[in-house]
């Protein structure tokens, strides 16, 4: 699959919201509990500094997206933080990777000097590798730092990498 990303558009809405509740449905990665719906989904998106859109340049259809924004504000306004989802059957194809790359030089490219991740949860061994493979920094663990949807907590593991 030839993975291609486009900055969103209000034309993509229906396709980023169900990639995007699918994680959030699932309950192993994102904070967020509530499910976007178009009205609050499109202005999420929009909010963001960015909002990638990941695509089959053969077919069109959308495979995942990542959104980019300010972890803080004043003095720590240079640190950004990301989420990627990537469509549930198109797991596994090495999406996440790209959305991850095209994501720090769009972090950079907007300024920020550090994309930081706060709450990796320890169980997603597959993002793990994947920061680690890139040069992400560990930052240690925080204990039980994120419910799960089964209802037990999981260990989250912040990481960093200079833009």
């Amino acid at each position: 699959m030839a993975v291609k990303i486009k900055k969103y558009e209000k034309t993509d809405l229906k396709d980023a919201v169900k990639i995007w509740n699918q994680v959030v449905e699932d309950g192993v990665a994102f904070p967020q509990t509530e499910p976007l719906n178009e009205e609050s989904g499109h202005a999420f998106f929009e909010e963001q500094s960015f909002t990638g859109i990941a695509y089959d340049e053969v077919t069109g259809e959308t495979v995942g997206l990542y959104i980019l924004h300010p972890n803080n504000v004043g003095r720590c306004g240079h640190i950004c933080n990301a989420s990627y989802a990537v469509r549930a059957d198109a797991r596994g194809q090495r999406i996440g990777e790209t959305l991850v790359r095209h994501c720090l030089e769009k972090g950079k490219e907007l300024g920020f000097r550090i994309l930081q991740f706060n709450a990796v949860v320890s169980s997603n061994t597959y993002a793990l590798r994947l920061y680690q493979k890139l040069g992400f920094v560990r930052l240690g663990a925080i204990p039980g730092g994120f419910l799960m949807k089964d209802g037990h907590y999981e260990d989250i593991i912040p990481h960093y990498h200079v833009l």
